[in-house]
């Protein structure tokens, strides 16, 4: 079974907005730490933004303060993305992760989702 899910990726124009969510397979238990990390090509895996489930902390990359937003989604066990004044230099293929510490480094997270495309044009 697939931990989680990444959806809402799409193709946008400068200054656009896309909502990315992440599906989780069971229930997100209060002490987790949902995440999202990019990739554009021929780059590193970055981080994105972190979110504490039950207490709602959060942590975001310098390149994305003010512009993004992480937060829960509508739906049950359902982590959601906002991101506004995209930029071309957003484009990536955006993949959310579940852990346990609030952090920006690639190896505190366990699971991962398939990634979503964002292609933001100029």
């Amino acid at each position: 079974q697939v931990p989680l899910v990444d959806a809402g990726g799409g193709s946008v124009q400068a200054g656009g907005s896309l909502r990315l969510s992440c599906a989780a397979s069971g229930r997100i238990y209060s002490s987790a730490v949902m995440a999202w990390f990019r990739q554009a090509p021929g780059k590193e895996r970055e981080f994105v933004a972190a979110f504490r489930w039950g207490a709602g902390q959060t942590l975001y990359a310098d390149s994305v303060k003010g512009r993004f937003t992480i937060s829960r989604g509508g739906a049950a066990n359902t982590a959601a993305l906002q991101m506004n004044s995209l930029k071309p230099e957003d484009t990536a293929v955006y993949y959310c992760a579940r852990g346990v510490d609030l952090s920006s480094t690639l190896s505190s997270y366990r699971d991962w989702g398939q990634g979503t495309q964002v292609t933001v044009s100029s």
